[in-house]
């Protein structure tokens, strides 16, 4: 298993712990502080191991499929966690979660047809504002600053989670035409 691989596993493992850190100390400053800390660092290797696969041309069939699904479910987990705190709005996450099915599902019919779907910059932008909400809304939870950027934040994820979804299936409406 080559490194970028390995980092995708180190980061599908933090989940779990940062999970259990999260809802076991939300009300607590420091653990919310180790929770945060512990995402950043998962956040940091999704960066890290797209880097060094395209760099060293370490790109596997084990690494297309686990990073973007690494990456859902680090995300995804911590919404779930920053509903139970009251942090985010359910429905907001429930969108979130429907955007990636809908989207892993468009994946699978185009890859049936031979087609590959690459991931597009609106769709980076959105990972990138909910790890950054995800990170301020952990962090923010007693100080009114951070709690209005991280609202600023989930708008801005939410906005760009639909942009990404609209942009995707009207860039790639030809996959379900060849469905008929």
């Amino acid at each position: 298993m080559n490194l970028p691989n390995k980092l995708t596993v180190f980061r599908v493992l933090l989940i779990p712990v940062f999970v259990i850190v999260y809802l076991l100390g939300w009300q607590s400053q420091g653990l919310r502080l180790a929770a945060a800390a512990i995402f950043i660092v998962a956040s940091l290797t999704d960066l890290l191991d797209g880097k060094i696969a395209r760099k060293y041309n370490l790109i596997t069939d084990f690494g297309k499929f686990m990073d973007p699904l690494a990456d859902k479910l680090l995300v995804v987990s911590a919404l779930i966690c920053l509903i139970v705190s009251g942090q985010v709005y359910a429905w907001i996450v429930i969108i979130i979660v429907a955007r990636e099915f809908i989207i892993s599902g468009f994946r699978l019919i185009a890859s049936d047809n031979g087609i590959v779907i690459a991931a597009n910059y609106w769709g980076k932008f959105k990972t990138v504002f909910q790890m950054l909400m995800v990170i301020v809304k952990v962090l923010a939870f007693d100080n009114v600053y951070w709690a209005l950027l991280g609202d600023i934040l989930m708008w801005i994820a939410l906005a760009l989670t639909l942009i990404s979804l609209v942009t995707y299936l009207l860039q790639n409406a030809a996959v379900l035409k060849e469905q008929k």
